[in-house]
């Protein structure tokens, strides 16, 4: 892929992930418990909806980061019940690269094993804060595979974010912008993606503390 035309699709992705965040308008509560709030809006992407979440995680922002991080070494494949696999496609810096996740059969099996392949980018601002922007590409070295349906993600990411005076927790916020692909039914979409949000932080708690201390 090359490098100046990722560096500058990456940076608009990062751009657009956090208007997102700063964005407060037009978000609709779908789900909250636990500390966890999931929020959606329609997407301006494509016919489907943007999800946001956000919760407090109860572990210094490193550790938090070690587990949600989509680079080289993350944890994701050892404890989010949604990542069956995770590899790294092309490396295009320290903070750039090509991934390819692949997720197990869910929601009883009505959805089948996907996979996505996306241009990754990550970031850290001036208050400790990192965030991860992800964006669907098409890359030679990772073609369509069998058994797996072929998903997108339009821009989505995380912010994870340091709690003034609070060094052990740390503030999560996830959004997922995902076009799952096939035919699946509007409805089994609609009540997969809130649920597996609040799975994915409550997961993530666990995880925490059995995988980072």
């Amino acid at each position: 892929m090359d490098p100046a035309l990722a560096a500058q699709l990456s940076e608009a992705v990062a751009e657009k992930v956090l208007q997102y965040r700063r964005d407060e308008s037009g978000w609709k509560m779908c789900r909250e418990g636990n500390g966890v709030s999931v929020s959606w809006r329609p997407s301006m992407e494509f016919p489907g909806n943007l999800y946001r979440g956000e919760g407090i995680v109860h572990a210094a922002p490193e550790k938090v980061w070690a587990c949600v991080k989509p680079l080289a070494g993350t944890l994701r494949d050892k404890w989010d019940e949604n990542v069956s696999s995770f590899e790294i496609i092309e490396s295009l810096t320290d903070m750039l690269c090509v991934s390819r996740t692949a997720s197990p059969p869910a929601a009883m099996k009505l959805i089948s094993p996907r996979d996505f392949v996306d241009l990754v980018l990550v970031k850290k601002y001036e208050d400790g804060s990192l965030s991860s922007s992800a964006v669907h590409v098409e890359h030679p070295l990772c073609p369509p595979q069998p058994g797996f349906v072929r998903g997108f993600n339009h821009p989505c990411g995380c912010f994870c974010e340091p709690l003034p005076g609070e060094p052990d927790k740390t503030n999560l916020v996830t959004f997922f912008q995902t076009d799952l692909s096939g035919y699946l039914p509007r409805s089994v979409v609609d009540s997969f993606f809130p649920r597996s949000m609040a799975g994915f932080y409550a997961n993530l708690e666990k995880a925490v503390k059995t995988l980072c201390d």
